[in-house]
């Protein structure tokens, strides 16, 4: 049997490459070199030896063993083929060798070399976890365990990231719950946050948190205000609560108190609160995370700093990929930079303009609105306001307007480019009123036309960003109304949207490209589109107002819409594509000083990535085949 045969079947034979698609396992033959060992030999001494990468045995065998303060074997275990030796070393030790490994005589091993390894953890979830997966059992011996030194920092590991991406909630200690009811009056309300020593109590009406009072909430509404200390401690307290799964992420967390400007979030476990955490405790605890820069954007005051701010943001997210952090997490970071940057404008305006004549929110859309942004972004938004009287509607018109445009005009200066498209608040077109846009929306679905669906879509990644959320929740609530109506056209029209780009794949499998300057590139943007556009429409046709694609896959997935398998090929198709694109717009800037776009050179791409995508984009495409049925009874194929 050749050796490029001998490979393939041990690639077949060994967990976990054999769950990799075949295109995949190819790509990989010639990267392994074959190694022999003719006697006994120590291959890795535990905790010393540098792993040069992962180790599959074809013949003989590996004995594995720690040794104790005598030199004594412990947990001997002997490896035949298919075996895999390293993963758990590289991932998760540093790259030292965790066990010491002696080959006896008439081993033969292939050995991949270590960052073609990373790429696959990179590329496949189910090969990653694997090998993380399997550390967490043997942790679970105490013997194991006892030799495993002290999992590394996540600033030496080599894949792993920091602690706030990888760490739950339920994993941390966070403080128990003080409280008080409602009708207390401040002063024993104060006696009770100096006994228990919290300088946060939460308020009881009933067993219902509503609220919550700080040291800060006692010297500003009460001291300050020489208020009466007899009075009910409800009279001067914060909220509304603000909540987060047990299960959920601490960046999760971080990213949620920023967003809701909240210093304090209940911790929630099986529907009941069983402790909160603080803003300040957090970032302390993180030091010199990535988030705490967000907290530096809030301080920021003009202009100029803002756009500093803005141009620090392709740095942080170098440093958040380049510690394995996925990309949708990656995306949710540059969000929420640029939704403070955009708040903190908002804000000046209306400091310029003054109070605004009517309610109104100031909502994005597009990839803003999904928080899917990248480094290459321009303005998608638009403006509703409350319906008013006649005799106030130009009035009310002219503020928003002149408001849109000072916004616009801003953002520009600090990096975020005017839409070319024109989808913009400052374009008179997408600034009006809720009857007007209620309107515009029932247009759209009732008039189906190619030009009409791209606006609904476009306007169905909406998300508020400022202002009044009850303006953007009868806009939802008139929405279900008319997309439960039949309309087998409109959804005809959203599916056809969807299918106009198809993945960049020729008849003969391999990545199509187009030539810019002298280089051959292909658009990833456009390989990413069919699957937003695709899982849109699923959104729509089950009313999942869920803004991120990610999210609304993970409700589709809860609804049974979508298997567990159909999630995992999209969920990871769609953020593999995402990481090389921020890593290539990273790339352009700090390395090219390039102004980002979203074409990637094929050469760039290595035998891996180049595999990945071939099978990303025969998943799509199989994908877009079920769109094609379901919605259009194959009228557009």
């Amino acid at each position: 049997m050749k050796n490029t045969e001998v490979i393939l079947s041990l690639l077949k034979a060994t967990q976990p490459f054999q769950v990799l698609p075949e295109i995949v396992q190819l790509s990989l033959v010639d990267l392994f070199h074959e190694m022999r060992f003719s006697k006994d030999t120590l291959v890795y001494r535990q905790h010393i030896t540098d792993m040069d990468g992962v180790d599959l045995i074809e013949q003989g065998e590996y004995e594995t063993f720690f040794l104790d303060s005598s030199d004594g074997k412990r947990l001997v275990e002997i490896h035949h083929r298919p075996y895999c030796f390293g993963g758990i070393s590289v991932l998760l030790n540093r790259t030292k060798a965790l066990k010491s490994v002696i080959a006896k005589k008439g081993t033969v091993i292939y050995r991949l070399p270590r960052k073609n390894f990373i790429e696959l953890c990179n590329a496949n979830e189910e090969f990653f976890h694997f090998f993380t997966n399997s550390f967490g059992r043997r942790m679970l011996d105490e013997e194991f365990s006892h030799f495993v030194k002290s999992p590394a920092s996540f600033e030496e590991s080599y894949f792993a990231a920091d602690q706030l991406y990888s760490r739950k909630i339920e994993h941390i200690v966070y403080k128990d719950i003080v409280a008080c009811s409602a009708d207390t009056p401040i002063y024993m309300a104060a006696k009770v946050m100096a006994t228990q020593k919290v300088s946060c109590l939460f308020i009881k009406e009933g067993d219902s948190i509503i609220g919550y009072a700080t040291d800060m909430t006692l010297r500003d509404r009460v001291i300050a205000q020489q208020a009466d200390t007899g009075q009910h401690i409800v009279e001067v307290m914060d909220n509304p609560i603000v909540s987060i799964s047990n299960q959920a992420y601490l960046y999760e967390a971080v990213l949620k108190m920023f967003r809701t400007k909240s210093k304090y979030l209940l911790v929630e476990k099986e529907g009941n609160y069983v402790g909160f955490l603080s803003r300040n405790r957090l970032l302390s605890e993180q030091g010199q995370s990535p988030l705490v820069f967000i907290q530096s954007v809030k301080l920021a005051e003009t202009l100029e700093e803002l756009r500093d701010k803005w141009n620090n943001v392709p740095e942080i997210i170098h440093q958040l990929l380049g510690r394995g952090v996925n990309a949708e997490i990656a995306n949710q970071v540059i969000t929420t930079v640029a939704d403070s940057i955009a708040i903190k404008v908002i804000e000046k305006v209306i400091k310029d303009l003054g109070e605004p004549p009517a309610k109104f929110v100031f909502m994005v859309t597009g990839s803003e609105g999904r928080k899917e942004q990248t480094l290459m972004t321009d303005q998608d938004n638009a403006i509703i306001y409350e319906d008013k009287a006649n005799e106030q509607r130009e009035l009310v018109r002219d503020y928003f307007l002149r408001f849109a445009s000072q916004v616009s005009d801003h953002l520009n200066t600090i990096g975020f480019s005017y839409c070319t498209g024109g989808y913009m608040a400052s374009n008179p077109e997408w600034t009006h009123s809720l009857s007007h846009w209620k309107n515009n929306y029932k247009t759209w679905i009732e008039e189906s036309i190619p030009e009409n669906a791209i606006k609904f879509s476009t306007f169905f990644d909406c998300r508020r960003l400022y202002g009044d959320p009850n303006i953007i929740e009868q806009l939802k609530d008139f929405l279900t109304i008319e997309l439960q109506k039949p309309n087998d056209r409109f959804f005809a029209f959203i599916a056809k949207n969807a299918l106009q780009y198809e993945p960049p794949l020729t008849f003969f499998k391999t990545i199509k490209t187009q030539t810019v300057g002298s280089t051959e590139v292909f658009n990833i943007k456009k390989a990413m589109t069919p699957i937003v556009d695709l899982v849109r429409v699923y959104a729509l046709k089950n009313r999942i107002y869920e803004e991120n694609t990610g999210g609304r896959l993970k409700a589709l997935l809860d609804l049974a819409i979508f298997t567990q398998e159909q999630y995992d090929e999209l969920h990871q198709s769609y953020y593999y594509l995402m990481s090389l694109r921020l890593r290539n717009q990273t790339n352009q800037i700090r390395i090219a000083k390039l102004n980002p776009n979203n074409y990637i050179p094929i050469d760039s791409l290595t035998k891996i990535e180049k595999a990945t995508l071939k099978e990303i984009f025969k998943t799509i495409h199989n994908f877009q085949i079920g769109i094609r049925l379901k919605f259009t009874n194959n009228i557009f194929g």
